[in-house]
């Protein structure tokens, strides 16, 4: 790992080593990675619009399922980052696609927010709420997650050649502006196969296959030529690692210094830093002029 060095019982990152070359391809998480909240964080802007300008290819993967695609265009756009369609992929939009694919007459329960159900809509997916009609449960991030939900789920799952259980994701918290966490699709996906004594079957999310698919479609070089770059060590990092890409893990969200430490060396990325923009050389930055305060 270039940015991680064992020294005698002691380990130490070093935050400001990055890459030494460009890639063709950066696949970027968005939420602690590009922004938290309404906010971009340091160095995110520009990072991208160096990166476009030099002609590489930018793309967007994001495990939260509370907007879709065009929402996702729509926030970046608020934040001075102009993106199209093409550039964003979406667990909603990964788990749409797999039912069109694999499941079109399926009847399904969505415990999700409203892009997800609007998702299903504008694709003739079929919804019901009745145990004995559904063929899929489809877990993901929801707000108004309750009891009536979970034993509509319970009763699908449980009842003789009982529907299917996929997700979304399975990313355990969301990370809000201040700092604060909220329990994400992951502890849903838990409660029910808890609940209900099933394993989810189907992760549309990073850092599975279906997602991974959907992603190397939309950048379109080869894994080795591509970095993955986010804030979580068992999505982001994974699915870059799994793919045969070089990866970075920024300290701007779930993950920090104590968490990579604490993981196994099989697991680690490339790069470990405190900001988004070390992944353009450094001997670049003067070129530039690029400093820390205009970033």
């Amino acid at each position: 790992m270039a940015s991680v060095v064992s020294r005698g019982s002691a380990t130490l990152i070093d935050l400001k080593k990055g890459p030494e070359r460009l890639y063709s391809g950066y696949i970027f998480d968005l939420d602690g990675t590009v922004y938290i909240g309404d906010r971009l964080l340091p160095g995110a802007s520009r990072t991208i619009l160096k990166l476009r300008e030099l002609g590489k290819r930018v793309v967007f993967a994001t495990n939260n399922p509370s907007r879709d695609v065009q929402m996702y265009v729509d926030k970046l756009a608020g934040m001075g980052v102009s993106v199209s369609a093409s550039d964003v992929v979406t667990s909603v939009s990964t788990t749409t696609e797999w039912l069109i694919e694999n499941e079109p007459q399926a009847v399904v329960f969505p415990i999700g927010e409203e892009a997800l159900r609007e998702s299903l809509r504008e694709n003739g997916i079929r919804t019901s709420d009745e145990p004995a009609e559904i063929d899929i449960v489809i877990a993901s991030t929801d707000r108004q997650f309750d009891y009536r939900k979970l034993t509509i789920a319970f009763r699908a799952l449980r009842r003789r050649n009982g529907a299917r259980l996929i997700c979304t994701n399975t990313d355990r918290v969301t990370i809000l502006a201040d700092g604060t966490c909220l329990p994400a699709a992951g502890a849903i996906v838990a409660a029910i196969e808890a609940g209900a004594g099933v394993k989810c079957e189907v992760d549309c999310g990073k850092p599975g296959l279906i997602m991974l698919a959907a992603v190397m479609r939309a950048v379109g070089h080869e894994p080795k030529d591509c970095i993955c770059v986010g804030d979580r060590l068992y999505t982001d990092i994974k699915m870059g690692i799994d793919a045969g890409m070089h990866t970075a893990l920024v300290f701007t969200g779930e993950a920090t210094r104590e968490s990579l430490l604490a993981s196994p060396p099989d697991q680690h990325p490339t790069y470990a830093f405190d900001r988004i923009d070390r992944l353009v050389p450094v001997a670049l930055w003067e070129e530039f002029g690029w400093t820390e305060l205009n970033g």
